[in-house]
């Protein structure tokens, strides 16, 4: 049995950097959340920060989303 280590190193890299990528951008979205209910609580609104933190939460769907597609077909 040979094993292919570029390949192996290959897919390694892509995962771990897809992985880094969504936690990364999860953690975006749940800091402006926070920023969002922080203004609320002050008395201003940040619609922009809520529109970010959905925004990444949308990016994390797509990419949760297309993985499974990928798996299926």
């Amino acid at each position: 049995m040979k094993i292919d280590w570029a390949a192996l190193g290959s897919v390694f890299g892509v995962s771990l950097s897809a992985t880094v990528t969504l936690v990364a951008l999860f953690t975006l979205g749940l800091v402006g959340l926070s920023k969002h209910e922080a203004a609320t609580e002050q008395g201003g609104t940040a619609t922009l920060a809520r529109s970010g933190a959905y925004a990444c939460f949308a990016l994390c769907a797509a990419a949760v989303t297309y993985g499974i597609y990928l798996i299926v077909s």
